[in-house]
């Protein structure tokens, strides 16, 4: 075997190792994709489910007698974790997710304005629609969150 041969061999046996590993990172590739797509499917499902979790909270307060105190803060809980899954999600735009944190803020900072049943009313209603992946869930949220007097209480 001369030296020449010698260098071929390895030059093929380099090229194989490239292909290999070429197809080896493409297939790594493919698996983070799928499992990326996995996972904003779980993220959604989460959010879905802390939306339905506040619209259940919001009906067990405006059908209440009593002990409005634990079913308002259950109705912060819940929302507040929907607020968190929705800065997980890859789908909802900026100002999407910025909606439905002032949607949390505004049950935390005025307690008193959203105590009144008509605006929780409405404020289920945008959740509802949130739940179902409607457009029309931001318009209305939008809508609470600007009748709120935010210099008052």
């Amino acid at each position: 075997m001369t030296q020449e041969d010698i260098m071929k061999r390895r030059m093929h046996l380099a090229i194989i190792f490239a292909v290999v590993m070429a197809i080896g990172m493409i297939v790594f590739i493919g698996l983070y994709i799928d499992e990326t797509r996995r996972i904003q499917v779980k993220y959604r499902e989460q959010f879905v489910s802390c939306l339905n979790h506040t619209s259940d909270s919001l009906d067990s307060y405006i059908n209440a007698d009593g002990d409005y105190e634990f079913r308002y803060r259950k109705i912060i809980s819940d929302m507040s974790a929907a607020n968190s899954f929705s800065f997980l999600l890859e789908n909802l735009t900026e100002k999407q997710k910025i909606t439905i944190n002032e949607l949390n803020t505004i049950l935390i900072k005025y307690p008193k304005q959203m105590n009144d049943k008509k605006k929780l009313g409405a404020y289920k209603k945008a959740v509802d629609d949130l739940a179902q992946n409607l457009d029309k869930g931001f318009d209305e949220a939008n809508e609470i969150i600007n009748q709120i007097d935010r210099m008052g209480k």
